[in-house]
């Protein structure tokens, strides 16, 4: 019977000369079934174990279950997480991280997906992978994430990149502006209520933003935000010419969408309208529905609500 263990960072040279970073948690995935989880924007490939980004789901007799699966998550190049930063990196879109991926996979022996996950920009990238190898993948289940980036999206990028081009802090100021759009209004409401920080002399809604902008410059290369908001606002699988009608029909996966129902960056209404596109060719959807106060934040802050999604499909 093979072991379960957990292996440190390792790297895959594709054909291109290009190298890419992942981390193998749980079973043998040669003799195991696969799961591929995609992390989000400021994540990184280390989804379980102590310093995982995913712990209340990932790990021995959790949700996805390290006794029973093997876990693969690879970094998105220039992500920092292995001391990797792209120079050309407007040269790429989330198809091309999706075609690495995939390109990986085949390296490490790896024919068949049972289930690929991705949150935010990973969903994304999961939707791009599942449009290069639409018969890889059993299930496909994009959380928080979309198959394309939004008008919306687009703005917020945009105002993002003249952030982290022109200001002095460009992290710390491109963060905050971040927050706005990761959580909600309630949400601000609900934990800080126009309470004031009696130290700083300053509202606690302010005081904590100045917090998540010093956090992420404190583990976040400017290099890598500049390269992860730009692929975020890349998003597209009907890049290639193909409609979007055309890409669902091919892809033989259960498709399993997450919503967060107060997500302001990946917003409800599209993932609904997702659905009708689908069915109108048919092509069922299973689509849930967090409700949240916490918007696009709710799969990493609630994570008992993504289990109650997920444990339909692993149960």
């Amino acid at each position: 019977m093979e072991l379960t263990y957990l292996e440190q960072l390792q790297t895959i040279r594709l054909a291109n000369g290009q190298l890419l970073s992942f981390q193998h948690f749980g079973r043998d995935y040669s003799v195991t079934p696969v799961i591929v989880i995609n992390h989000p924007l400021t994540a990184n490939s280390n989804v379980a174990g102590e310093n995982g980004w995913w712990t209340d789901i990932v790990g021995d007799g959790k949700t996805i279950d390290t006794t029973k699966y093997a876990i693969i998550s690879f970094n998105i190049p220039g992500n920092g997480f292995d001391n990797q930063l792209i120079e050309k990196y407007t040269d790429w879109t989330t198809t091309t991280i999706a075609s690495f991926f995939c390109e990986a996979l085949q390296q490490l022996g790896i024919n068949r997906i049972e289930a690929l996950i991705g949150g935010s920009i990973g969903a994304g990238i999961a939707w791009e992978m599942a449009a290069l190898i639409p018969d890889f993948i059993k299930y496909l289940v994009p959380i928080g994430g979309d198959w394309k980036t939004s008008d919306w999206m687009i703005a917020n990028t945009f105002i993002q990149k003249q952030i982290l081009e022109s200001n002095p802090q460009p992290i710390e100021i491109a963060r905050m502006h971040a927050m706005l759009c990761y959580r909600t209004p309630q949400s601000f409401k609900l934990r800080f209520n126009r309470s004031i920080n009696p130290e700083l002399g300053i509202y606690n809604v302010e005081s904590w933003l100045k917090h998540h902008g010093k956090k992420l410059k404190d583990r976040f290369q400017l290099q890598a935000y500049k390269t992860m908001n730009h692929l975020l606002g890349s998003i597209d699988v009907t890049r290639n010419g193909k409609s979007f009608e055309e890409i669902i029909t091919s892809i033989q996966s259960e498709i399993h969408i997450v919503s967060i129902d107060s997500d302001l960056f990946f917003p409800l209404l599209e993932d609904q309208e997702t659905v009708s596109l689908a069915k109108a060719v048919g092509v069922t959807i299973n689509h849930h529905v967090i409700e949240s106060d916490y918007g696009h934040d709710a799969f990493l802050m609630e994570p008992e609500k993504v289990t109650e999604c997920l444990a339909k499909i692993f149960n």
